[in-house]
This record gives C-alpha cells, structure tokens and sequence, in this order.
C-alpha cells in the first residue's frame, strides 16, 4: 500500500478516532507531534572534511542532529576533547544522537568503556555491529547506562543481512537492545524498507537514510528518492511506529566523497519536503 493509500484509508476508516484524540489534543501539541521527527546525519557522509568543517557543513545544510562515527571522533577521545566537541555542536544549534558503527564483543570490560565514551558525549544510542556472544554484557551495560544499543545491518553476507536476523537475536533481552535499521543496505538484501520500519518497531532506535538504485548486492548510491526508497512511506512509517524522538534519524550518504555537499543538499530537500507532506497528512 502507498503512502497516499495509506493517507486516504486512515481519512475514511479512522476519522472518529482521530476526531476523538484531537478533542484532547491542544493544536501546538498536535503539531509537535506531527514534526517530531529530526532529520541528522551520520558525519562518515562529510569524512572528506575536518572535523570542525565537517560540523559547520552540516549546521549550514540544515541538519538538526549529528551521528558522529569513530573517524570523526575517536572512541579514546579525551575528556577535554569530548567537551569541546560537544560544545561546537551546540554552538552551532545541533544535538549529538549516537557513534557508529562500533563493535562490540563478549569483553564486559571493553564494552563499558564505549559506554562510558557514549555518556561523556551524551549520546542517547550507540549504533553497532555487536557480536553473537555480546549480548550477556549488553543486557547489563543498557541497564546500568540507560543507553540504547542500535543494531546495524551491514547488507548481503552480513550476520544482521535482515531484519528478522536483528530480531532473532534482541529476543528476550533489554528493551533498550534494538536497531539502527540501514535502509540502504535493507534495499542490497531485497528487503522493503517500510515493511522493515514495522518489522522492528518498538525496538527502532536509529534509521541510515540511504538509496540504492537496484535491490542486488553491487549496486549504485543515488540521490535519496531516485532509487528504490519511498521516502514518504519512510516518514510515514517512522511517525507510525513511535520512533523516539531523540532517535538517530541520520542521512548516509557515501559517494562523491571529495566533494559532496551539492548531493547531500539535493538530498535535504526531497527529505525535507517528504517530511513536510507526512507531516500535513497526520
């Protein structure tokens, strides 16, 4: 069903239920919840950059929260560094939602050293390759940090190819153990990425914006829109399912590396303006 469909079958089937929350809805709290979600970017999009170019690039294209990875600022990072960093952040009218990719294994002691880093920085998410034999520790590092652990899937011939691949292992274990859902690498496994968003909800705690221009392995990165990624079914998906507001919503983009702020920009606006459709449907 498309997302226009969607929109028509919620207007026609659901009009007294929407009726019925509006009447206990003042309209700005209406409104906030139509636009709560917050377009980021993973910096590996800027990776050609410096750090503090690569946060002004990103402040200047309009992106509201960044996604920082360990080429941008190292999991060692000093205390001193960590603050100045979050400091420019800030400065520059941006919120830090999560580091990423990091792995994780069955060393308890090693894990609570990348929490510890997500703390100081004020990450609510850390995005995450973990190992099969990790989950132990995780179990008790989220508890203790109340951090969320955002499972990433790294596309065909990875241990977390599918959705039901991330399901199988969050099982039974903490809440707060979940994914950051790669909608590009979803497309590589031949997977439908809004049918991946309900897939994991409740456990969706980051989202890599990324299109591909075929459903196969090798393929092409595209302008978001322009390959096999609905954006606005996305968004949809995403406001339906309750993605957390401080979640990563995070634009990956990876081609052009030397020079890619002309695509990153295209790639703002026609996720801005699905954002905003989404946004007017609800």
């Amino acid at each position: 069903m498309t997302f226009q469909n969607r929109r028509n079958f919620l207007k026609t089937t659901s009009l007294f239920a929407a009726g019925a929350a509006c009447s206990t809805l003042p309209n700005n709290a209406q409104a906030a919840e139509a636009a709560r979600l917050k377009l980021g970017i993973q910096l590996y999009s800027l990776r050609g950059y410096s750090r503090d170019e690569a946060l002004q690039h990103a402040s200047d294209l309009g992106f509201e929260q960044v996604e920082f990875y360990s080429g941008m600022l190292a999991l060692n990072a000093s205390d001193e560094e960590i603050a100045a960093t979050k400091k420019k952040v800030a400065d520059l009218g941006m919120s830090i939602s999560a580091h990423g990719v990091n792995r994780l294994t069955k060393d308890a002691a090693k894990n609570r050293q990348i929490f510890e880093f997500a703390t100081k920085l004020g990450a609510a998410s850390i995005t995450a390759d973990p190992d099969l034999d990790s989950f132990d520790s995780l179990d008790d590092l989220v508890k203790e940090f109340d951090i969320r652990v955002a499972i990433h899937n790294h596309g065909p011939r990875h241990r977390y190819n599918k959705a039901i691949d991330v399901l199988r292992v969050i099982e039974g274990r903490d809440k707060r153990i979940g994914a950051c859902a790669d909608l590009g690498h979803y497309i590589r496994s031949g997977q439908n990425a809004p049918e991946v968003i309900r897939l994991l909800k409740g456990r969706l705690y980051g989202i890599h914006l990324k299109d591909f221009a075929e459903m196969k392995d090798k393929t092409e990165g595209v302008i978001l829109g322009k390959g096999h990624l609905n954006l606005e079914d996305v968004f949809f998906e995403l406001q339906s399912a309750g993605f957390p507001s401080n979640g990563a919503l995070s634009l990956e983009y990876e081609e052009n590396k030397d020079n890619p702020l002309a695509d990153i920009r295209e790639c703002v606006t026609v996720a801005k303006a699905a954002m905003k459709t989404v946004a007017k449907s609800r």
